[in-house]
């Protein structure tokens, strides 16, 4: 207890997503090395996948904390996680999240972190940390580029041209891209819930991108935003603090010889599936072996 004292503590509520969770978690192991105490929340059943990648090295520094869903008959506990989740219940799943602000002012009074850093959901997250005098800070775990080119659409509504030539939507791409922007500021407007004590929100938000790749979008956001930009990327799975869980995986291509070879293509995020090859599957679209 008088080591958490002496640290600042931090809790963490990622989006029920493992594209959103692993940014959070590398995020975590960072402020671990900076005096941090973490407390790492969500779902029991997504809770058993990230115990597995919090190493001795962070197992004193990262605490994780169950938020309990509200029990829906179309969605046991199995499925409060986007991982094997029917895409019929993608939007059940996102209700439920919505519907769980008591278990996280329960977990809020009784752990009184410092701060709190959460996701684009659920949207009550900001304020009811604000009704317990918690300052919270959001974390983008997508780039600074495609954020500033979205805001700008969205504060100029096609009437001035975005200032960086290179990125550049044209006809049915643009048009789609619009309509996602204008239903996304929509969904999110229509969720935001007012803090009860009237404090004002965080005036920065924290992007996982980094200066060298982005220093001009990561600039610009400011510009067209009410708020700055701290980059704190790139936020990205380690080998060294995950080398049990990807031991198997390193098994088997050594078992390939010396002049073997795993080949991707078509996607820019392609796992390696054993015995897959020539074949498309969702996402994945094709691997092969080159012995």
């Amino acid at each position: 207890m008088d080591s958490k004292k002496s640290k600042m503590n931090v809790l963490m509520l990622p989006w029920l997503a493992q594209g959103h969770i692993t940014p959070f978690l590398e995020l975590a192991k960072k402020l671990t090395h900076k005096n941090f105490h973490i407390y790492f929340c969500s779902t029991p059943i997504n809770l058993i996948s990230i115990k597995k990648r919090i190493t001795d090295k962070y197992s004193l520094s990262i605490e994780l904390v169950e938020i309990h869903l509200p029990s829906l008959p179309e969605l046991p506990p199995h499925y409060h996680t986007t991982n094997g989740l029917p895409i019929h219940l993608n939007s059940t799943l996102k209700t439920a999240f919505e519907m769980a602000s008591t278990s996280f002012s329960t977990i809020l009074n009784t752990l009184s972190p410092d701060l709190v850093i959460y996701d684009v959901s659920p949207s009550w997250a900001q304020s009811t940390a604000l009704s317990f005098n918690i300052p919270a800070v959001q974390l983008m775990i997508t780039g600074a580029t495609v954020v500033s080119f979205g805001q700008h659409m969205i504060k100029h509504c096609g009437s001035v041209e975005f200032p960086f030539p290179a990125i550049k939507l044209q006809g049915l791409h643009d048009t789609q891209f619009r309509h996602f922007v204008e239903t996304v500021v929509k969904e999110y407007n229509d969720k935001q819930v007012a803090s009860v004590n009237d404090q004002p929100s965080c005036n920065f938000m924290l992007y996982n991108t980094f200066r060298e790749l982005e220093g001009k979008y990561i600039d610009y956001l400011p510009v067209i935003g009410e708020k700055k930009v701290v980059p704190v990327g790139p936020l990205v799975q380690g080998i060294d603090d995950d080398e049990n869980e990807h031991s198997e995986i390193i098994q088997w291509l050594d078992n390939k010889g010396i002049r073997g070879s795993p080949s991707c293509s078509s996607c820019p995020f392609l796992p390696l599936s054993k015995g897959f090859s020539g074949q498309e599957s969702g996402y994945l679209r094709r691997v092969t072996i080159a012995a």
